[in-house]
C-alpha cells in the first residue's frame, strides 16, 4: 500500500484517502473541521496487522470542498462508493465527533458492511453540543467566520500563542486540532462547506440528529464508545445513555482527556481499539 495519501473521482470530484496495510480493513471517519491528520499517528501502529482506510470527508482536508448535500447520510454513501471501488466488502467503522454520526448512519444504511462500530466522543447520541458549533448555525455566521478564519486573525492568536509558550504554556490535545482545523478555513468554499456540515447537524438549540431511534432497529453488533472525561464539545454522559439504546456495549473514558481522546493519549487508544479488534467477532461475514 501506498505510505502517502491518494485521490479518487466519485460523484466528479476528488476525495483524498490513505490506504495502507494488510488485513481486515478498519475505516477511519474524521470530525467537523478534522482530516486524515487526526488519524494518521494510528496508521504505523496498526497497519502491520490491519488494512487501515483514513478518508478526508468532501468539504475537509484535501479532498473537494463542493456544493451540494453535507447531510449524514450523503457523506455515508461517499464511503461506501470509496469501499467499493477499493474492492472492500465489510469494515470495522471508527468515527470521531461528526465521524460518530456518520458511522452510526453507515451502520444504518450498510448494515452488511459493517463488523464492528467505534464511536470517540461521537455526535448523534445527545441534543448537547458546544455553544462553538451552535453559534456556526445562526444568521451571520459567514460573515464572523471570514473575519475569525482571516490571516490576519489568525496571526495575532498564533502569535500570541507562541508568547504564552514561552513561559511555560503548553496547549492540550483539543487545542491543537481546533485550531488545526480553523486554518483551514481561510478560503471561500471551505467556510461554506463547514456551515454546510455543522448545519445538518446542529440548530442553535443544540445536535438535531439522533441515533438513538434508529440503533435498536438494527441487528445485534460489536460497539465500543471512547470518551474524555473533560469533554466540553460533546459532554461524556453520552456515553453512558447510549448504552441505554446499546446493551452491551463497551464504555472506555479516558480520565482528563478532551474531546480527542485519541489525541490526548494514542499510546492507550491504539491499544483498545486493536484490543477490542480482537477480543470481538465480526457482526458481517
Amino acid at each position: 500500500m501506498s505510505t502517502s495519501a491518494r485521490t479518487m473521482v466519485l460523484h466528479g470530484h476528488e476525495l483524498s484517502y490513505l490506504d495502507r496495510g494488510d488485513g481486515p480493513v478498519v475505516l477511519f471517519i474524521h470530525g467537523i473541521l478534522g482530516s486524515q491528520h487526526n488519524w494518521v499517528h494510528l496508521v504505523n501502529r496498526m497497519d502491520d496487522t490491519q488494512r487501515v482506510i483514513v478518508p478526508d470527508l468532501f468539504g475537509h482536508g484535501a479532498s473537494a470542498k463542493p456544493m451540494g448535500d453535507y447531510s449524514l447520510s450523503s457523506h455515508a454513501a461517499t464511503l461506501r462508493d470509496l469501499l467499493d471501488r477499493l474492492g472492500v466488502d465489510t469494515v470495522t467503522v471508527v468515527g470521531h465527533s461528526l465521524g460518530g454520526g456518520i458511522a452510526m448512519q453507515f451502520y444504518y444504511l450498510f448494515p452488511e458492511r459493517v463488523e464492528r462500530l467505534v464511536l470517540v466522543a461521537s455526535g448523534g447520541l445527545g441534543r448537547e453540543v458546544s455553544p462553538l458549533l451552535r453559534a456556526a448555525t445562526l444568521p451571520g455566521a459567514e460573515h464572523v467566520l471570514s473575519v475569525v478564519a482571516s490571516g490576519w486573525v489568525l496571526g495575532r492568536v498564533e502569535s500570541a500563542g507562541r508568547t504564552a509558550a514561552r513561559i511555560g504554556w503548553k496547549p492540550g490535545a483539543d487545542v491543537g486540532a481546533i485550531w488545526r482545523g480553523f486554518t483551514s478555513l481561510g478560503d471561500k468554499e471551505s467556510r461554506k462547506a463547514f456551515l454546510a456540515t455543522t448545519r445538518a447537524v446542529v440548530d442553535p438549540g443544540g445536535q438535531t440528529v439522533s441515533a438513538h431511534d434508529h440503533l435498536g432497529d438494527v441487528g445485534p453488533i460489536p460497539v465500543l464508545l471512547v470518551w474524555g472525561s473533560r469533554d466540553r464539545m460533546i459532554p461524556a454522559w453520552h456515553a453512558i445513555k447510549a448504552q441505554e439504546s446499546v446493551p452491551g456495549c463497551q464504555v472506555e473514558l479516558f480520565e482528563g482527556a478532551g474531546h480527542f481522546p485519541h489525541l490526548d493519549d494514542p499510546d492507550r487508544f491504539a491499544d483498545v481499539l486493536a484490543r477490542f479488534i480482537a477480543t470481538t467477532s465480526p457482526a458481517a461475514g
